[in-house]
């Protein structure tokens, strides 16, 4: 009998996040649709059907994040995905030099704090049943390669330190069957991207949803993907 995998996914209730979920669910997943605003996050889960639940979720709480995952573990048994994509963009145009040092604590905590936080409640239970795909939703913004501006330094940071914990993460999960890699959506249309933004929401889950979905035998991990594509550092 084939294994339903349940999947989680952190800021679910609207954009990027609330189309990985039904994309997910569309793979055959059981999703876990996590938000702060757990009303958002229950609408989102009724349009996708009874393979998706509701769950409140404050990344930056390690009580919430305690609870979220213990609730999650009570309710579904198990979490074989964990999609990182909660995040904030807040800083804009300012520069690294008289940056809102306000504004940068409340970016780290959101953006690398919450999903070190996330993958720190979830290996554990991943690993016990020798099987996790973790992914963190990152940047194009966050790869070194492409540094060549200095806007957006909280954000730019952030996403560069995601990335860094990605690579320390796969490393210390090899042969355990938890695969840990990190999706860039590109510019896509949300809240946050704009109206302005190149590319859909669709477009910008479909790597998310693939990195997730990497059967079993596959080993790729430790590695930054756009649109399936590896991505420079």
């Amino acid at each position: 009998m084939t294994k339903i995998r349940v999947a989680l996914v952190t800021g679910g209730s609207r954009g990027l996040g609330a189309e990985i979920s039904r994309q997910l669910v569309q793979e055959g997943l059981r999703v876990l649709v996590a938000a702060r605003n757990v009303d958002r996050a229950d609408e989102v889960s009724r349009s996708l059907g009874a393979q998706a639940v509701p769950l409140s979720l404050d990344v930056a709480s390690p009580d919430s994040v305690t609870a979220a995952v213990e609730y999650a573990i009570t309710r579904m048994g198990r979490i074989d995905v964990l999609i990182n994509n909660a995040g904030v963009a807040l800083d804009g145009a300012q520069r690294a030099i008289g940056v809102d040092y306000r504004l940068l604590d409340t970016t780290l905590l959101t953006n690398l704090i919450g999903p070190w936080r996330m993958a720190d409640a979830v290996v554990p239970h991943m690993v016990r049943n020798g099987y996790g795909r973790i992914v963190n939703v990152t940047s194009n913004l966050g790869s070194l390669a492409g540094m060549t501006q200095g806007q957006e330094p909280a954000y730019r940071v952030s996403k560069a330190a995601l990335n860094a914990l990605t690579r320390i993460l796969a490393a210390d999960l090899v042969g355990t069957g938890v695969l840990v890699n990190a999706a860039s959506p590109g510019w896509i249309r949300t809240a946050m991207g704009g109206a302005k933004a190149r590319r859909s929401v669709e477009q910008g889950a479909d790597t998310p949803v693939w990195l997730a979905t990497l059967s079993e035998g596959n080993e790729t991990t430790g590695g930054l993907f756009y649109d399936r594509e590896p991505l420079p550092w």
